[in-house]
């Protein structure tokens, strides 16, 4: 059991203790405090109660026993005797050694607290999907933590640079390729390439603590290295603006004097070169109240143009651009000071003269009375001389327009409309024909006319056949049925829809469609591969034709009267009784 002796020297047994009845404070001192809102730690300087620690007892009770505790051995020939006087007579002529006070125990963890390496390196990527750039080198800071052997790894914001940035790698114990080992303090150097996670960092630099500290313990550091540039973004890099002195001339005087007053120019848009292109009568406005340009087309009724007759909003022209500036993208940027040398003025607007604004030319051949005045006042050396311009001109005018060739694609007329409108409408119909033919259809009897290189079974097939040949008179459309034979092999019905047929002989563009003229007795006629022979008519064809023989053929007319009145004696014969 362990004993504990009071200064008595009684055990620390129950009955042995005595209570201190004078004692009247029995707390623990205070070790804690706060100084700036951080909490801070002292150590104690008296025990609980008030009483000394117990460290300051012990060290005056070893005080008190090294000067009664000598040795009984000796040290070579020497005896006992002479060493106690020898250390008897130093120990009273000379003041006792004072011991300082032991330092407090602090762990490593609060030793090393807060105290970080600092490295700085850069690793280069490879760009693949970029035509301007094959790789970039960006930088990063390593961060080791020597509390707990940790590292980081942070790249710095680059403006504008596209990349995500930022913390790479968070705090943690970044491994070596070998398996189980961790990076140490003791492996980093200038110089060196660190490889994490499959990307080799070069480190270059470092700052003067982690220079210290490395010195301290031993480490020689290699030379500092300049960390490399990327290339691409230093091309990138706009030098800061300079100061230029302000010029001497007073805006306000312009605005207040020039303010409302325009030239206006009458000038002719040349643009006769582009494909669609022709001459355009156009205004030119001169703001003299900033120097500005404005350009309009002279819009007219029923030209075939949109009503928005902006040609150039209004802006200052440069007339001249700055070295290295010459293209710069004015098309769809405001050009300023930077980058123009000079501007257009109105020393620069001649009349009876071609000139070029922004690519376009212009023929100025006429101004107004206020234009004229201002030239005679402030510029009396510029002569101005008005021409005479023709009242039509351009480059499609006495064009004929030309019909494109026929794509196959719907009936001509359809195709027609496409090529007359932007948006077709459908084609025009002869309404009075429509309405004064309705219902009027001329019906012709037809076989159908096997090829000569047909067989012998085919032929007379295709003679077995019998097609009826119906032609309306509304719209010349003609439509041809077969009737149905039993066992005949063929399905019968409608044969060719209701449609206009060309002849075989005509061009495509320009056919030649089939009439009432066409079919006579015995003609053969082509309809779309297929030849049939007319064999026979019904009576209200050939009164038709003959109520109207100005377009009947006289052959045509004959044919029919021949056939018909051949089948009607040979009906009448029929009838009449034998005598």
């Amino acid at each position: 059991m362990a004993r504990k002796l009071d200064n008595n020297g009684l055990p620390f047994l129950p009955g042995f203790s005595f209570q201190d009845v004078s004692k009247t404070a029995f707390h623990r001192p205070q070790t804690l405090s706060y100084c700036r809102g951080l909490a801070l730690a002292h150590p104690p300087k008296l025990g609980i109660g008030l009483e000394p620690l117990l460290t300051q007892q012990m060290m005056h009770e070893e005080l008190s026993g090294m000067s009664g505790d000598m040795p009984d051995f000796t040290y070579g020939s020497f005896d006992t005797k002479y060493i106690k006087d020898l250390v008897n007579l130093s120990y009273h002529s000379a003041p006792a050694p004072t011991h300082p006070e032991p330092q407090p125990f602090i762990p490593a963890y609060v030793t090393l607290d807060k105290k970080v390496l600092c490295f700085k390196a850069y690793f280069k990527e490879q760009i693949i999907n970029s035509r301007f750039e094959k790789s970039c080198v960006r930088h990063v800071v390593i961060y080791y933590y020597l509390e707990d052997d940790s590292m980081s790894i942070s790249e710095p914001w680059v403006p504008n640079s596209g990349i995500l940035q930022g913390q790479r790698i968070k705090r943690q114990c970044l491994p070596k390729r070998e398996p189980g080992k961790y990076y140490h303090w003791k492996d980093l150097n200038l110089g060196i390439d660190l490889e994490v996670y499959g990307v080799k960092y070069h480190i270059s630099q470092c700052d003067a603590f982690t220079k210290d500290f490395m010195e301290r313990q031993g480490i020689i550091l290699n030379t500092l290295e300049e960390m490399p540039v990327d290339v691409y973004l230093q091309g990138r890099y706009k030098p800061p603006p300079s100061y230029t002195t302000p010029s001497e001339f007073d805006s306000r005087y312009q605005f207040l004097h020039m303010d409302r007053k325009v030239l206006r120019y009458f000038a002719l848009w040349d643009d006769s070169e582009s494909e669609l292109g022709e001459i355009l009568p156009v205004t030119i406005h001169y703001f003299l109240v900033d120097d500005t340009v404005e350009i309009k087309e002279d819009h007219k009724p029923n030209s075939g143009r949109f009503p928005f007759p902006v040609l150039m909003q209004r802006l200052r022209i440069p007339k001249k651009m700055k070295a290295g500036h010459e293209n710069f993208p004015s098309c769809v940027m405001e050009d300023t000071v930077e980058e123009v040398e000079e501007f257009f003025s109105p020393q620069d607007f001649r009349v009876g003269e071609m000139m070029t604004v922004l690519g376009r030319r212009f023929l100025l051949y006429d101004c107004d009375g206020f234009t004229k005045e201002y030239y005679q006042a402030h510029h009396p050396e510029i002569e101005i001389r008005s021409i005479e311009v023709p009242k039509k001109m351009g480059k499609f005018e006495g064009m004929k327009k030309e019909i494109p060739p026929y794509n196959g694609f719907g009936s001509l007329e359809d195709s027609l409309q496409s090529c007359l409108s932007l948006l077709p409408l459908p084609p025009r119909k002869n309404v009075v024909k429509m309405l004064e033919n309705e219902h009027k259809v001329l019906r012709y009897s037809a076989r159908l006319v096997t090829p000569k290189d047909a067989s012998e079974a085919q032929k007379r097939k295709d003679a077995e056949r019998f097609f009826i040949l119906s032609y309306y008179l509304s719209d010349d459309s003609i439509s041809i049925y077969e009737n149905p034979k039993h066992n005949s092999g063929f399905k019968g019905g409608q044969f060719l829809k209701r449609t206009r047929v060309p002849k075989p002989d005509t061009s495509v563009d320009n056919p030649d469609f089939y009439s009432p003229s066409d079919f006579s007795i015995g003609s053969i006629l082509q309809l779309f591969g297929h030849r049939f022979t007319l064999v026979d008519a019904d009576l209200y064809v050939l009164n038709y034709m003959e109520n109207n023989p100005g377009f009947i053929p006289l052959d045509t007319l004959e044919t029919l009267r021949h056939k018909l009145k051949s089948e009607t004696n040979e009906t009448v014969e029929q009838k009449e009784p034998p005598s």
